[in-house]
């Protein structure tokens, strides 16, 4: 029996990430197929629940307010809405719903509430309910595991020394602070990042790094090639080369064996035959569906083509852990603290980003 490694060092993955590919694609394969089966995907669906108007800095998202990148906000969904977009997810194959609310971090009230009540509804549609809203305290992350949810998704997005080059109205432990109050619930953890913000191999590695030595390691790993939007400080970026995608995928594979590894943004440029090795190297989850919050997505029906084309089964719900119950908002254990929580706001300056920023004002 293999027994998780959690003291993985920089030098060691960097390592195994320069591997000749035909070594790497063969260890990362024969890994997956002694954790997973090979021929099953598990299929989410991202769902914009609250788009635009954020006040991050974040060098890589359309949704900040203060870049120019003609993303359309729009105010928090009904639940009524979130239930037929869940179903229709449900219908195409989707096994999960997460939704993402472009807010800093998450504040008691009647928002909030709503968006309980959405994780209530979807889950009883016997459906996982995933969630990324920012950075929650401890009681909000229980009130969440109350009404039924099944994982939070806070990426760390890169290395922490890259990471001050990304972000300036954040904190990395922000985001670590985030994942250990989800830790305190039932509610799994989905946590990955972004590769092609003209980042290191040795970033790369730094953000699996810290990744893998969690204990236990995210039950998600969503690994994410940058899509560069006009407006946005990284619009100039250069898409990431299909080998350097899958050199990740497999090189996450080996490190977290057990976790669900996903295809996230940039599948767009992606062939099949790209897709393919990905899966191969051990991706084994995807987001569905024609958009990834505000950034375009292949079509679903596209994606159940591939599937059909490479014998790929999307997965049930709640094979790796089971259905949480629901507990009604009445019979809550867990009440609004109205919490004022310091999260970090670095301040530093990222010259980029204060240039986007003026030229969106222009």
């Amino acid at each position: 029996m293999n027994i998780t490694k959690h003291d993985w060092t920089k030098d060691e993955i960097i390592a195994i990430y320069n591997k000749p590919m035909m070594d790497l694609l063969y260890e990362a394969a024969t890994i997956h197929r002694q954790k997973h089966d090979p021929n099953v995907v598990q299929v989410s669906t991202l769902l914009s629940i609250k788009t635009g108007g954020c006040p991050e800095d974040c060098g890589y998202c359309p949704q900040a307010a203060r870049y120019n990148t003609g993303v359309e906000g729009n105010d928090l969904m009904s639940v009524s809405q979130v239930k037929a977009q869940a179903l229709r997810a449900k219908s195409s194959g989707s096994s999960r719903v997460c939704m993402g609310a472009a807010w800093r971090n998450v504040k008691d009230g009647e928002e909030f509430d709503q968006v309980l009540e959405m994780v209530r509804t979807i889950n009883k549609l016997d459906m996982e309910v995933c969630c990324t809203l920012g950075m929650i305290t401890e009681n909000q992350a229980q009130r969440l595991a109350e009404a039924g949810l099944y994982a939070y998704n806070h990426n760390l997005d890169t290395s922490e020394e890259y990471y001050k080059d990304v972000i300036s109205t954040r904190g990395f432990e922000d985001r670590l602070q985030t994942i250990e109050n989800v830790r305190k619930t039932n509610v799994t953890v989905c946590s990955g990042g972004i590769i092609g913000m003209g980042e290191s191999i040795e970033d790369r590695a730094g953000m699996l790094v810290a990744l893998s030595t969690l204990n236990p390691q995210p039950e998600s790993v969503p690994i994410n090639a940058l899509v560069a939007v006009e407006g946005t400080p990284m619009e100039e970026e250069k898409p990431v080369e299909i080998w350097e995608m899958i050199r990740m995928v497999a090189t996450t594979r080996i490190v977290m064996p057990d976790t669900q590894v996903r295809l996230s943004a940039g599948r767009t440029n992606m062939s099949r035959e790209g897709q393919a090795m990905c899966f191969f190297a051990g991706a084994n989850s995807i987001f569905a569906g024609d958009k990834l919050l505000t950034t375009p997505n292949p079509d679903v029906q596209e994606d159940m083509k591939m599937f059909d084309l490479l014998g790929l089964i999307p997965q049930k719900p709640f094979v790796k852990v089971s259905q949480p119950q629901t507990v009604e908002a009445a019979d809550s254990q867990f009440a609004p603290l109205g919490e004022k929580p310091k999260w970090s706001r670095p301040g530093h300056t990222i010259e980029r980003n204060m240039e986007a920023s003026i030229k969106s004002k222009n």
